[in-house]
């Protein structure tokens, strides 16, 4: 080689050494996007949790048999936080720092979010549709953050003036799980009612865990409740509505989302009928469900072996909005363009008859409306149409 070519060939080196090299995204490489989830797998919301993982994965699954998101297949990765926030934070850690997934996405609980998303922050890790209806799952502002849900503030504010006006209430209550999620309920019910020109009769709370309510319901029968707003999850509105029946109490009992589950009839039986829930995507009963959804529902049973359930139903919904957005996002698939594919999507409704959602840079809720729900005859019926 010649010193003149020797000299070009050595300064092409070090330009190329010099250069910048570009970082690989974390969680996407040329065959694959890695997507975490957190569940609660051996909890008090294990039930909540194994189907919604499975709607997830149902998703995954159908993709990966379909075809690429861009020449990638897609990969579900689980971590169980056993529904307390200390697992939270080791599961996101795991998740985000070993594995080091793309997103997480559908993670289970509010307390539990709350405590993991600085771990995701930290790593540019966006929280993709958290399964909590809480405020704090898009506020304050963050680019991070993605709800795609009413909030159980919304779905009581909204709400609870129709019931109260269809039962011609006087004295609305309300019972709520002392953390995060009842503080929600309880300012719901609150600005619901100061917008009715209501005061709250009475209000009492119960400790996460709690298995006894005898107290509580004796406090709201004796200020004369004739509507109890609760701000409980399975086992608590089933304890709390058979002490009532037990010492003959019987006002309209009404929840949020979290007490909308087939779980609340079949292990509540008689002793549930009547109750009102706060809903956006309906459960699939399959003798009255669509043909799409009887066709997804047997794919689902052959995948699991169980009947799927409405948490099967946002489990799917929130990988195939996933899918969605990464799809426009292009086959240059970084948290960037995540997050500007995102900010300009607008989905309709879907087959379990969620409403339509919208974002924005500036909108990270997708929706806000809900609709009532009703035990009768020992299953949910929807009972209104979306409220404004």
């Amino acid at each position: 080689m010649t010193s003149r070519a020797l000299s070009a060939a050595l300064a092409a080196f070090a330009l190329r050494v010099a250069l910048p090299v570009q970082a690989q995204q974390q969680g996407v490489s040329k065959t694959e996007i890695l997507i975490g989830t957190i569940q609660d797998l051996s909890g008090p919301l294990a039930g909540y949790g194994k189907q919604l993982r499975n709607g997830m994965q149902l998703r995954v699954d159908e993709l990966n048999e379909q075809g690429t998101l861009h020449g990638r297949k897609l990969k579900l990765l689980t971590e169980d936080s056993g529904y307390d926030p200390k697992r939270a934070v080791l599961a996101a850690q795991k998740l985000v720092n070993l594995d080091q997934v793309f997103v997480v996405a559908g993670h289970l609980g509010t307390v539990q979010n709350m405590a993991a998303m600085p771990v995701q922050f930290a790593k540019n890790v966006v929280n993709f549709y958290p399964m909590s209806a809480a405020r704090e799952m898009y506020e304050p502002l963050h680019r991070l953050k993605y709800s795609f849900a009413a909030t159980y503030y919304d779905q009581v504010r909204l709400t609870l003036p129709v019931l109260v006006r269809e039962k011609n209430a006087k004295k609305v209550c309300t019972l709520y799980q002392d953390d995060e999620f009842g503080q929600e309920v309880l300012s719901g019910t609150e600005d619901a009612l100061q917008a009715m020109q209501m005061a709250l009769a009475e209000k009492t709370s119960f400790k996460r865990g709690a298995t006894d309510f005898s107290s509580q319901v004796a406090r709201l029968k004796a200020a004369g409740c004739d509507l109890v707003v609760l701000g409980t999850i399975i086992r608590e509105t089933i304890a709390t509505m058979a002490e009532a029946r037990r010492t003959g109490f019987a006002p309209t009992f009404f929840g949020a989302v979290t007490v909308y589950s087939d779980l609340l009839h079949k292990l509540g039986g008689k002793g549930v009928e009547g109750l009102y829930a706060a809903i956006t995507a309906q459960h699939p009963y399959l003798d009255e469900a669509s043909q799409p959804i009887r066709f997804w529902a047997n794919k689902y049973k052959t995948r699991f072996g169980d009947d799927p359930t409405v948490f099967s139903a946002y489990g799917y919904i929130i990988i195939d909005q996933f899918i969605q957005a990464a799809r426009k996002a292009g086959p240059n698939l970084s948290t960037d363009s995540f997050v500007q594919a995102m900010d300009t999507m607008r989905f309709g409704a879907d087959m379990f008859g969620g409403a339509p959602s919208s974002y924005s840079p500036t909108k990270r809720l997708g929706n806000a409306r809900s609709r009532l729900a009703q035990i009768q005859d020992g299953r949910w019926k929807v009972v209104s149409d979306y409220l404004p």
